[in-house]
């Protein structure tokens, strides 16, 4: 089986992040975002994956070389010279997921973290017979979103209806896909979108069929979403009693540490934390619903809550960063400095305190 990832676009609503690497590669839980999905489809026995991408594919390409290695799995780059939308994507890459096996290839937008259940998404699509498989999720708010009206009996979609004044219904595209081959003879190599303008059209033949995603769903492409995926993702571990949750005197509720990060005496880390590799955490330190990223040093007695802290960066001590404060890449704050939704660029030496949410240049 292949599968093809929508890379896409620069990662703008990530930035600073995204300003030292593409979006794909900034990690989440200690992993590439993007290797979650490439493990989760090789699981499965997906054998090669197509990135659909518009934009640093050297820089993509050269990390996911070392990564075919490792995960056992083929990967490729299809690369756009402009953008092609949601759907023109897969025209461009049409003769890398076309086999003689005739089997449906999967598709997901990047920024999806969720418990990919691929291996239910292929029972069903076999189950129903149609042409096109979607994954749907629940939420609470659907007039954000575009929202997928089905049966609920057998999951056939009825239609799709953008961000609804009125309520028809909760579930709303989650961007994983399962599609016959045959989906490709809809699709014209320009810029055009998969949900708007190619769903739309085998809904109405009848061939469209909807999956409601079990567990929890997050697009993570923004630092307050890329927080609360963080939490469901931990959240998720713990229900699937996993080894890698940290344990100990320190730690509340679930907290991910690599093996190779240091943590002080009379910490508190916790809840929601995820701390990366070669990290220094002095001691007296609280840490709650963060990200520290690979490198980072946080001096003694920092306070760090609802933020995400880039590569290499040095929090100094007493310091207090909060409310979705964002260190970009070798970030300097100095002793005893308060952040309140600070985004920083990358290089920046931060020496008096950011009093209300800005970006700092």
């Amino acid at each position: 089986m292949k599968a093809l990832i929508l890379v896409g676009g620069f990662g703008t609503r990530l930035r600073p992040l995204t300003l030292s690497v593409p979006k794909p590669l900034v990690e989440f839980a200690n992993k590439p975002m993007i290797l979650h999905q490439i493990e989760a489809l090789k699981a499965i026995g997906v054998s090669e994956v197509v990135l659909a991408i518009n934009y640093q594919p050297e820089v993509m390409m050269t990390f996911l070389k070392e990564f075919e290695a490792k995960v056992g799995i083929k990967i490729t780059c299809s690369q756009e010279t402009e953008p092609l939308g949601t759907a023109g994507p897969l025209a461009l890459a049409r003769d890398k997921l076309i086999d003689d096996s005739g089997e449906p290839f999967f598709v997901l937008n990047s920024d999806v973290i969720s418990e990919y259940p691929f291996k239910q998404m292929i029972e069903f699509h076999k189950s129903h017979g149609g042409e096109a498989s979607i994954m749907v999720t629940k939420v609470d708010e659907p007039s954000k979103y575009g929202v997928v009206v089905m049966e609920e009996s057998t999951g056939k979609v009825q239609k799709f209806v953008e961000k609804p004044k009125l309520f028809v219904g909760n579930k709303i595209n989650a961007g994983i896909y399962l599609l016959n081959p045959s989906v490709l003879d809809r699709i014209e190599l320009r810029p055009t979108s998969i949900e708007k303008e190619v769903f739309p059209n085998i809904a109405a033949e009848n061939k469209l069929f909807a999956m409601v995603l079990p567990g929890f769903w997050m697009d993570i492409g923004q630092p307050r979403d890329y927080i609360t995926g963080l939490r469901l993702y931990l959240d998720s571990l713990r229900k699937n009693s996993s080894s890698k949750l940290a344990r100990g005197s320190h730690v509340v509720g679930n907290v991910l540490v690599d093996e190779t990060a240091k943590i002080g005496e009379g910490c508190l880390i916790g809840p929601d934390v995820a701390i990366g590799p070669g990290c220094v955490v002095e001691s007296g330190v609280r840490l709650s619903r963060c990200t520290v990223m690979r490198g980072v040093r946080i001096k003694k007695h920092a306070c760090i809550s609802g933020s995400i802290i880039g590569w290499h960066s040095t929090v100094g001590q007493w310091a207090r960063v909060e409310n979705m404060t964002i260190l970009g890449e070798d970030v300097h704050v100095s002793d005893e400095i308060y952040s309140n939704g600070g985004v920083v660029l990358p290089h920046k030496e931060i020496k008096s305190s950011i009093l209300k949410p800005e970006i700092v240049m």
